[in-house]
């Protein structure tokens, strides 16, 4: 993928998937904004990239609010001249079951992925609009987004939003030649280093040790790195018949989610549907159909 003389903004980008996804689009000739709460860490980010040759600079801003989100935008245009990519990657955690999640950890997780997905592409829209030339605006979702896990009650909000926002803003920006697509990553970073059945994999990685075809199919896990081509394809001219798709990346698998559809119907005969009605037909034509809830993964090999 050719990006020169692109520009793009990768908020929380500092470390871990976002400074991935920062590199490669500065590898394939974009001029990056790099975005973390912590100036060392978003100067070092922009280092790593400088030094491999790449042209980037930092804005330390927490996203979230509307001032933080223009900001990023008039940093792009004042530095280069022009924006013509958003990947809107930062967030944080802070998981709890649902009795005891405090207000403050459920609207601190809704500010700054769901709240800061929506201010900073809206600043981005905006621009991308008055320059006339279309543009990319690529989402960060989550499997946990997409079927739940248990624990994140803030974080599931927030990422199901998200998707829902892309396929709205899908068509809203299709007429400007904006396109806006949901990536949904699994990789070895500080979110998921703590979850229980993928501490085996996220060891390995830290020893340096190469990981088996099971993580890297089956849990679709692997490192920032194994994620980052698909920011890149998205952003690149390759894609610009695709919007409004969640899609998929980690380790060695790639794949593309369904929005969601009817998977049973029945239809009553003028009458509607009584609670007695919907018992009768219930167990034969829609619980065979009933969905589960969190991932499902087949058994790992013997």
């Amino acid at each position: 993928m050719d990006l020169s003389g692109k520009v793009a903004i990768v908020t929380g980008s500092g470390r871990g998937l976002g400074l991935a996804y920062a590199a490669e689009l500065a590898r394939a000739g974009a001029a990056v904004v790099v975005n973390d709460v912590d100036s060392s860490v978003a100067d070092e980010a922009v280092r790593s990239i400088t030094d491999a040759g790449g042209s980037a600079v930092a804005e330390v801003v927490p996203v979230g609010t509307s001032e933080a989100a223009q900001a990023l935008v008039d940093r792009a245009v004042e530095e280069f001249g022009r924006l013509d990519i958003l990947v809107n990657n930062a967030g944080i955690l802070r998981d709890s079951t649902l009795w005891k999640m405090s207000d403050d950890d459920f609207d601190a997780v809704i500010t700054t992925h769901l709240r800061g997905t929506f201010t900073c592409t809206r600043a981005a829209a905006i621009r991308l609009r008055e320059q006339g030339e279309g543009g990319r605006i690529i989402c960060v979702g989550s499997p946990t987004g997409q079927v739940g896990n248990f624990g994140q009650t803030n974080y599931a909000a927030a990422k199901a939003g998200i998707v829902g926002m892309v396929r709205t803003w899908a068509m809203e920006l299709a007429r400007a030649e904006i396109t806006v697509n949901a990536i949904v990553p699994v990789a070895a970073t500080a979110m998921t280093e703590t979850v229980p059945f993928l501490k085996p994999y996220v060891d390995a990685l830290q020893a340096g040790e190469p990981l088996p075809p099971y993580a890297r199919q089956e849990l679709s896990f692997g490192t920032p790195q194994d994620a980052a081509g698909l920011v890149a394809f998205l952003a690149s001219d390759e894609a610009s018949a695709i919007t409004g798709q969640a899609i998929g990346i980690g380790g060695d698998r790639l794949a593309l989610w369904s929005h969601p559809a009817e998977v049973a119907v029945a239809l009553a005969d003028g009458t509607g549907w009584s609670a007695d009605a919907i018992a009768d037909v219930w167990t034969e034509k829609f619980a065979p159909s009933q969905q589960t809830v969190g991932q499902q993964f087949p058994e790992p090999p013997k």
